[in-house]
Parts: structure tokens; sequence; C-alpha cells
């Protein structure tokens, strides 16, 4: 059988590399990450900016979508908003039930993330640190995988990590 052609859009570094590990894990092949460069401003502008084409060309062409993109200071419901928006903005046709589409949307940003899947038990409204380097995430993939094998995440899990991972099951 073959497997749908995967197409990464993502904010940064840390998102872009813990997409790539998750998905290796998961033996997912990823046939192109579309990313903004360091300079090039709002990670989460370019995101909303280039998903209108790449739902598009998904729905025209097959293959699935995934999207990481930080909620920031919004909620997950009004960052879903804002990308429907931008689809109307283009003239596509925003999300439907049927679209191959996961959308991971950490509250705030991805840190909280990574200091659960290291052990910690957090909240979504405070700062966490980032990592030195992004591919120092292996070890929160490694995690992340080992909950996804038992087909639970730890108690308590961040809420958002929680949709993702229904976001996941979904389309995959």
């Amino acid at each position: 059988m073959t497997r749908p052609k995967i197409t990464v859009l993502c904010e940064d570094k840390q998102h872009e590399s813990f997409i790539r590990r998750f998905l290796k894990k998961r033996n997912r092949q990823i046939y192109a990450v579309l990313r903004p460069k360091t300079s090039a401003g709002a990670g989460e502008q370019f995101v909303r900016d280039h998903y209108p084409a790449y739902l598009d060309a998904i729905r025209k062409r097959g293959g699935v979508l995934v999207v990481m993109i930080d909620s920031d200071h919004y909620s997950r419901a009004q960052r879903l908003k804002q990308m429907d928006v931008a689809c109307h903005q283009k003239g596509v046709l925003p999300l439907t039930r049927g679209d191959k589409v996961a959308l991971f949307i950490p509250q705030r940003n991805i840190e909280p993330w990574l200091a659960f899947l290291y052990g910690e038990i957090v909240n979504e409204t405070d700062t966490y640190p980032r990592l030195e380097r992004e591919r120092e995430c292996r070890k929160h993939v490694d995690a992340l995988e080992q909950m996804c094998v038992a087909g639970k995440l730890r108690a308590p899990a961040p809420a958002s990590l929680e949709a993702a991972c229904r976001e996941y099951h979904n389309v995959f």
C-alpha cells in the first residue's frame, strides 16, 4: 500500500524538528516541509499566509497536510477561525471534515508540550524554557511515541497536546 505524501507547514525549526521526529517514529515519510526563513518575521503569519494554498493543493492532488501553529495568546478556536478567514481571503473553501489535514496548535507555544514530555506537570499559561538546540527534542518525541503506543497520554496532559493526538488519529 502506498502511503500518502505528507507536507508539513510550520512556524520554526523547533516545530519542524518535533514533527519530523514524531512522523519518523510513526513510520511516516515527509514529502516537503515549509517554514519561514529565520529572518522572515512572524512564523504564525507565514503559516496563515501559506495554509490556504496548501489546503487547496492536497484537495486537488491528494496527500496529507500537517500544520503546526502556536496559538500564542489566542484560544484554539480563535486560531482556527483565523485559518478559516485566511482561506476566505484567498478564495479557498475552509477546512472540512473530510480534508486530510492535521492541525497541531500548542497553547501559547510548544515549550509546555516539551516540558510535559520531559516529565513535568505543566499548565499551558506558564512560560517554559526553550531547548538549546531544536534537535534536543528527540527524548521528548520518544516519550510521546511511548504514550502513543500505549494509547494514552500521561495525566494530566496539556489539552492542546490531547487535541493534537486526536487530530493525528483522525487523519492517519
